[in-house]
């Protein structure tokens, strides 16, 4: 089943580059292959849970990101191809081949590609001793940042059991989390017909419910004992789709966030600094800039 997943994932990949390219060169594109505006510089960029052959996946938004970036090294955090999803049936539509072609584009422009098998993804979890296309997989790894500190960089899936006690409301549980984002899906195509930017729904209701905000509380408060233990003076996770930067004693805790609900990445600048950059926010202030830019000056009366 591994096999046959990734070798079919690949087909697709090759099969989707313009039809006048030659096969060899359907990655031989210019580094800067996006023209529309110059890329943002980072030294590490920390991005997760995309979940790749699900419609819940926000492919648009990952891809304009990726387009719109360029740094040292990459970490794909888990969860990038829902290998869950793909056993039920299988989904993938050409903006997710885009999405890969644009991480293959990068790891072979020079950027070193750290990828880290989540739970969705757990059938790549065998072969994180090997490298595919300019990509190297890893169960975990270890990062210093420009600044010297150490950060433990794994997904988080394995300290779900540590707080089963607090897990998603029944209306998260999985059938009903995934009618959420199709309900997502349905109002931001509503807001896309009225010229609105992206905002998640289901973000915004995570926040509200009590008990996800208490498993999130103790997913952070597990994994950042965890690095403790280790030695390591912060954590960047993925998993549970909530982005953060917390302090919890000595550890800083980093969580990357999603590409289903909110669009976001963790991001390292050349002095070490971290932060979260939160693209459908980014893309948000940037549309209303535009309106607001075209819109006709009001005449005095």
């Amino acid at each position: 089943m591994t096999k046959k997943m990734l070798a079919r994932v690949a087909a697709l990949a090759r099969t989707s580059r313009p039809p006048e390219r030659p096969s060899a060169d359907w990655i031989a594109e210019p580094r800067h292959f996006d023209p529309r505006k110059p890329r943002l510089a980072y030294r590490t960029v920390f991005i997760s849970d995309f979940h790749l052959g699900t419609p819940g996946c926000n492919a648009e938004l990952l891809l304009d990101f990726l387009k719109s970036v360029e740094c040292e090294t990459l970490y794909l955090v888990g969860d990038i191809i829902d290998g869950w999803q793909l056993k039920k049936g299988f989904y993938w539509p050409a903006r997710h081949n885009d999405v890969v072609r644009a991480i293959l584009k990068m790891a072979k422009h020079g950027t070193r590609v750290v990828y880290i098998p989540g739970n969705h993804d757990e059938f790549l979890r065998g072969y994180t001793t090997l490298a595919f296309g300019g990509v190297e997989f890893a169960q975990e790894a270890i990062h210093v940042t420009a600044d010297g500190r150490r950060l433990l960089v794994l997904h988080g899936d394995e300290f779900d059991g540590v707080v089963l006690y607090a897990r998603w409301l029944a209306f998260l549980g999985d059938h009903a989390y995934t009618l959420l984002l199709k309900l997502n899906r349905l109002v931001n195509l509503g807001r896309k017909l009225l010229g609105l930017p992206y905002w998640s729904l289901s973000a915004h209701l995570k926040k509200k419910v009590k008990n996800a905000v208490s498993y999130i509380s103790g997913f952070e408060a597990a994994v950042a004992h965890s690095a403790a233990e280790r030695g390591a003076t912060g954590v960047v996770c993925g998993h549970i789709h909530s982005a953060a930067i917390e302090q919890i004693g000595t550890v800083t805790y980093y969580n990357d966030g999603d590409w289903v609900e909110s669009c976001t990445a963790l991001v390292e600048d050349y002095s070490g600094e971290m932060s979260i950059l939160n693209w459908a926010e980014r893309v948000r202030a940037e549309a209303m800039a535009a309106r607001r830019a075209a819109a006709p000056l009001a005449l005095p009366a």
